[in-house]
């Protein structure tokens, strides 16, 4: 079945040959998902053709590239399931943030939104948060576009405008995002973002400073590498403590008291200063969100002139596969009820460990074809192997490049297809499922 599926998209030029390495233990996989047969490499779109999703049609264009994969996973909201290990990072950090932080009638300061579509436009994913129009993160290869004008969001600031917009001032958005991304144990097409904003106004930011009403929120000097051309320093730093202390409170309630933690700089287009949190988990130094003081300009053309805020984002997979000792991102879309029991808690904060599901070893495939000469990246592969092999697939690597030196076809000696066993199946039916994927070499 691969083997004919892949047939049907050898058609020119470069050779890929892929070989995979090391597999880890046996995960889950939805049992013999439907396998479309139309092929996830850049094609023509026939005219009037539409993609329908969540009750809404898009006219197709040469932007769409969608495959069903994806589209399948549309609409299944893990951080909504009750019990998930995903909704269960979710409702620690939606607790937290309602302990810590209250308004002046005792309501919560924050609000949440969990159920927004993730069908957004491009101008909500890029433009609204100032990322350039020629910016690598726009590129066709590393998201997946309905059409010209809206697409699956690539993270959850696409929100951000829109509720700044609707004069929200502190707010937390969860929700799927959706990039095309390599095949291993840490990265799938679809994962799960949280998204936190806060403004604060000048009476907000200096309270309880000594002389705070002589200090200001904005000032027209030049952008350094501390802070914005539009902000004063005072207020830089007091955003960026608040920030730093607000974080810092977050992680340690979620991995407990004398978690060793660091700040590194880094870049965002939404946000200056920017800065990355790595926490030191039994002895590893892991990355753990991303935030930074938001752009003056993102603020201002949101209708928040008098106000300056911070952001931040963090992965709910990320923090889940630390927390649970989960090893695998394909885990989390696994159905078995041996998997998503471990995970039925009475209390939120209850310390869960994973037991593993299989102890059947990992099949490992070589496989090779021919590629177009044009119009091809890599994540088109990473794309037709999830269609095909679905999340049998735990890694894909590329070993090697060839060019040769008369035709000058390229040839890409080609990354392994580790195929994992799967959870639900008893030893009878696992056997039947790996003899459906035999070793494949077309060159």
């Amino acid at each position: 079945m691969v083997c004919s599926a892949l047939r049907r998209v050898i058609h020119v030029h470069i050779c890929l040959a892929r070989k995979a390495s090391h597999a880890r233990r046996g995960y889950q996989h939805q049992a013999r998902d439907s396998r479309p047969a139309a092929s996830v490499l850049p094609a023509q779109v026939a005219p009037g053709s539409v993609v329908e999703l969540l009750g809404k049609s898009y006219p197709q264009d040469d932007h769409t590239n969608l495959t069903q994969k994806v589209l399948s996973k549309v609409g299944r909201n893990l951080h909504n399931q009750q019990h998930h290990p995903l909704w269960l990072i979710k409702e620690r950090v939606k607790e937290h943030f309602y302990r810590q932080y209250v308004g002046r009638s005792g309501t919560p300061l924050f609000s949440v939104y969990d159920h927004l579509s993730p069908v957004v436009t491009t101008w909500q994913n890029f433009d609204s948060l100032l990322i350039p129009a020629d910016h690598p993160s726009r590129k066709k290869g590393d998201n997946y576009y309905l059409n010209q004008t809206h697409m699956l969001r690539a993270h959850t600031s696409a929100h951000q405008w829109d509720l700044l917009h609707a004069g929200l001032n502190a707010f937390l958005v969860v929700g799927d995002v959706y990039r095309r991304d390599q095949i291993d144990s840490q990265h799938y097409p679809v994962f799960h973002q949280l998204e936190g904003v806060r403004l604060f106004s000048k009476h907000e930011l200096f309270a309880g400073i000594q002389d705070g009403e002589s200090l200001q929120l904005f000032e027209q000097s030049s952008r350094s590498g501390h802070k914005q051309e539009t902000h004063t320093m005072e207020a830089t730093k007091l955003m960026e403590f608040d920030l730093k202390q607000t974080l810092t409170r977050l992680v340690t309630h979620l991995f407990g008291d004398g978690l060793e933690i660091r700040w590194v700089d880094c870049y965002f287009p939404f946000t200056h200063p920017s800065f990355e949190m790595e926490i030191n988990f039994h002895g590893e130094w892991l990355e753990v969100l991303g935030c930074g003081v938001m752009e003056q300009q993102l603020v201002n053309s949101a209708g928040a002139q008098d106000q300056i805020g911070w952001a931040f984002g963090l992965g709910l997979e990320r923090l889940a596969m630390i927390l649970y000792d989960i090893p695998d991102i394909r885990l989390f879309w696994s159905e078995d009820e041996r998997f998503l029991k471990q995970f039925c808690v009475s209390d939120i904060n209850q310390k869960v460990k994973f037991q593993p599901l299989s102890r059947y070893p990992a099949l490992i495939n070589d496989i090779s074809f021919w590629l177009p000469s044009e119009n091809y990246a890599e994540n088109d592969f990473y794309d037709l192997v999830r269609t095909i092999g679905g999340d049998l697939v735990e890694k894909v690597d590329l070993i090697d490049k060839f060019e040769h030196p008369k035709s000058d076809m390229e040839l890409v000696p080609l990354h392994p297809l580790v195929f994992v066993p799967l959870p639900e199946s008893s030893p009878a039916h696992e056997s039947d499922a790996r003899s459906d994927l035999p070793p494949c070499t077309v060159c």
